[in-house]
């Protein structure tokens, strides 16, 4: 099978998903309901639409955002999370939520403004050193600082309500997700991605070892540059609107390697399209969970990428002790 046809077929299942998600939840909607003045028709437009349109963006964004970072620092363990941008993007977004200030546009300029502080932080950390190790050692200490911020910011609100707020908002969803929230997140998303299929050909010749990519001709600093900002855009815009949602960067270009090979630049497209679909099918399954109320996408995602995870770390150590 060509690849033109597997990213057909994947695109397909992509569309599938995206459909099934404007039909399913606690109120199904009959597909004849798309076409006819049925009144359920206003669900669909006022609150699947917006969400399924976030879910699609949003899941792109993370499983193109992993393939980049695999092929980047040659490590199938990496994922988004590993830049620290979601850890520092999540603690503006709870320090505007536990000074009462937790309005929409707020809330996503604060997160926007710490994904951007990351970024800074990143740059100022590694720039006169081109190697991936400095680059993971500065993420691992973001996260790390912006975990413990955030804990402390949680532990002296003086509200329950903000504290439960937050809590609920760290979990991850597409809940209650409008088209304001597709109008804030989507075009950030949108150009993150944009800059991050710019890498595909500098991450094939990084395969190759760092050393072998400069003789190629391939500016290590520009690579740099457009992995930090693409993911920054995709990540921070993300967890501004959804909050965290975990794994998907993980998750989706180890399923497709064996699909579409191990090249890291042929991959990205795919993953891509992997991503929407996981997130697509994950977060229409969620709605179908029985009680009144939903499990949280982001739990739902860290029940599937922990395991995952696990099996993966267990699998390389397994190799090197062979």
């Amino acid at each position: 099978m060509s690849r033109a046809v597997k990213l057909a077929l994947l695109a397909g299942l992509v569309t599938l998903l995206f459909l099934a998600s404007l039909l399913c939840g606690k109120v199904w909607v009959p597909p004849a309901a798309l076409f006819s003045a049925d009144p359920r028709w206003w669900i669909i437009l006022q609150l699947r639409l917006p969400r399924a349109v976030l879910g699609l963006v949003l899941g792109a964004g993370l499983g193109l955002s992993g393939a980049v970072l695999q092929g980047y620092l040659r490590n199938p363990l990496a994922d988004p999370a590993v830049l620290g941008v979601s850890s520092v993007a999540a603690l503006g977004a709870v320090a505007a939520i536990v000074a009462g200030i937790a309005t929409g546009p707020i809330v996503f300029a604060c997160a926007m403004l710490g994904a951007g502080l990351a970024m800074a932080l990143l740059v100022a950390l590694t720039w006169r050193s081109p190697g991936t190790v400095t680059f993971v050692l500065a993420g691992t200490v973001l996260t790390s600082f912006a975990g413990a911020l955030t804990a402390f910011l949680i532990s002296i609100a003086p509200n329950p309500y903000a504290v439960a707020e937050v809590i609920d908002w760290i979990m991850g969803a597409l809940t209650d997700r409008g088209w304001g929230d597709v109008a804030m997140a989507v075009p950030p998303m949108l150009a993150g991605g944009v800059l991050l299929l710019l890498t595909g050909t500098a991450l094939d010749a990084l395969s190759l070892g760092e050393a072998a990519a400069h003789s190629l001709g391939v500016r290590l600093g520009r690579v740099r540059a457009l992995v930090m900002l693409g993911t920054g855009l995709v990540v921070g815009a993300g967890v501004a609107v959804t909050g965290v949602v975990g794994f998907v960067g993980l998750v989706v270009p180890h399923l497709l390697r064996p699909v579409f090979g191990h090249r890291p630049g042929g991959l990205l497209l795919p993953s891509a399209l992997g991503g929407a679909a996981l997130v697509l099918a994950a977060d229409s399954l969620v709605r179908l969970t029985p009680g009144a109320g939903e499990v949280r996408l982001g739990a739902a995602m860290a029940l599937i990428g922990a395991p995952f995870f696990l099996t993966l770390l267990v699998r390389s150590r397994g190799a090197s002790w062979n």
